[in-house]
């Protein structure tokens, strides 16, 4: 490991994690190229997840994605935290067997009712791995019926997400194509190729390597917090890493990196989903809100926060989507003044959404 006395700017810092998260550079030519290179995809909001890929393209649709979603390109699941990732079916076995313990642990500390539900999951996993035996692909309502069929109850819509979720982190199932709006479920077993089994300590390698080398500049907290591991296995998979990773300190914080050039790009504006990887990636979010002050607007004390738009890699202000028949409407809620070229950018940027969308994006800003 190099330690570099050499200083960085918050735009460098900026500028290294917008090009290593695939915002900057040269686009992917696919949706599952995106996943491969980022490794995880946060993707709770669906939605919004498939924007946050096709942004990283050379100008993918919502049908190119949702396509490359439905062949099993790339998968839905609950890894690293608590909620749903995009992952490749290369990736799926081992990033599970690495951070599910994690994620279980943490559900059992979610309340005294969800304790007693630990006897029950056998009972519930065996239901749901019978039930989509031979390739069928079910929906949750679906797989709600066939566990009561089973004689396991699940009295509640919250029980029954934690068994889903559960199926899940215990590698049994995976996400299917989408029926409609509606998401299926399919067997992880005949849905993803077989996969050799790797060590612990290999999986730390390559799960540290791949964090700090699209992520980075970060903290071990800021990796703690999106692999869902502890300090002490981020601090193995550093030391493990050696030679591979390079450190900076800045104001006596360590931050850690892999080496590599960094395109220069003129300044753009971008919308951007409420779980991207751009600032869901770190604990500390500080950096990108020098413009309005705060980044309160990505941090969700419910865990829900709004689409951000930024500029040149600063938070600018919140966004969201107001469906219509023929045409979308985008309210913008700026948190700062804009520029005329900054207001062009952000044109420009609703435009590329328009497309994403295949219909017309009228914007409606509104200052704070």
């Amino acid at each position: 490991m190099i330690s570099l006395e050499l200083g960085m700017t918050s735009a460098e810092l900026l500028g290294r994690r917008l090009a290593g998260v695939m915002l900057t550079g040269k686009p992917a030519t696919t949706a599952g190229q995106v996943v491969q290179t980022l490794g995880a995809v946060q993707a709770q909001d669906f939605a919004g997840a498939k924007w946050a890929l096709a942004q990283r393209t050379r100008g993918l649709t919502d049908a190119d994605v949702e396509r490359e979603f439905a062949s099993g390109a790339f998968l839905r699941t609950h890894v690293l935290r608590p909620t749903w990732h995009f992952v490749r079916p290369e990736d799926i076995r081992w990033m599970l067997a690495l951070t599910a313990p994690r994620v279980k642990a943490k559900m059992k500390q979610s309340g005294p009712s969800l304790a007693t539900l630990e006897s029950v999951f056998p009972r519930s996993n065996a239901a749901i791995e019978k039930a989509l035996s031979g390739g069928k692909h079910l929906t949750r309502t679906e797989l709600a019926s066939a566990i009561e069929r089973a004689g396991v109850k699940i009295e509640t819509t919250q029980r029954l997400g934690h068994m889903m979720m559960r199926a899940e982190l215990d590698a049994i199932v995976c996400s299917g194509p989408r029926r409609g709006k509606q998401q299926t479920y399919a067997l992880i077993e005949e849905r993803v190729p077989p996969t050799p089994t790797i060590e612990r300590d290999e999986a730390l390698l390559r799960l540290t390597l791949l964090y700090f080398s699209t992520r980075g500049p970060a903290t071990l907290q800021d990796c703690a917090w999106w692999s869902g591991l502890t300090i002490a296995d981020v601090k193995r998979g550093v030391d493990i890493a050696g030679k591979e990773l390079e450190r900076i300190d800045i104001d006596d914080t360590s931050y850690w990196f892999a080496e590599r050039s960094v395109p220069r790009t003129r300044p753009a504006a971008m919308l951007l989903p409420n779980y991207d990887e751009y600032f869901i990636g770190y604990k500390n979010r500080d950096a990108i809100a020098a413009r309005v002050g705060t980044a309160s607007a990505v941090i969700g004390g419910n865990a829900l926060i709004s689409n951000v738009a930024f500029v040149d890699g600063q938070l600018i202000g919140t966004w969201r989507r107001v469906a219509g028949k023929k045409r979308t409407v985008v309210p913008i809620k700026l948190g700062c003044k804009l520029s005329a070229n900054e207001r062009s950018l952000v044109d420009a940027a609703l435009e590329r959404y328009a497309k994403f969308l295949g219909e017309p994006v009228d914007a409606e800003f509104l200052q704070r």
